[in-house]
């Protein structure tokens, strides 16, 4: 039987307009220390969008999800924030904020393949 190994995760939410509390869930980040794993994965609906903000601005939104990416990767093109070891740019990315971008709070959960289990965690919660 293969290890199962810790994992934690939380959803990457849209909120359009912070004061309404609304929001849309477009992608997750997956933290599996045991498997030196830190990835997220996105995808913007337009049409979902559009039903919750037509005026929100795509380009400023992928830049920000972009940011996500970069910084997971953990390189010079994550910034500062990049260079920090891999659980401390987890939960950087996953801190509590009052922005356009958001996360869910944390879930723990057992794994054997993180990657996996991100493909998995994607489809359920935001496809």
């Amino acid at each position: 039987m293969p290890d199962k190994h810790l994992f934690e995760y939380a959803v990457i939410r849209v909120v359009p307009r912070v004061e309404r509390e609304e929001f849309l869930n477009v992608g997750v980040i997956l933290y599996c220390p045991a498997q030196g794993f830190l990835q997220t994965v996105y995808r913007l609906n337009q049409e979902r969008l559009d039903a919750f903000s037509p005026e929100i601005n795509l380009t400023e939104l992928h830049t920000r999800l972009d940011s996500f990416t970069k910084i997971c990767a953990g390189r010079a093109a994550g910034g500062p924030i990049g260079q920090l070891a891999m659980a401390a740019r987890f939960r950087w990315l996953t801190a509590t904020r009052s922005t356009v971008v958001q996360t869910s709070a944390v879930h723990p959960g057992l794994c054997t393949d993180a990657s996996e289990t991100l493909a998995r965690l994607f489809g359920e919660l935001v496809e």
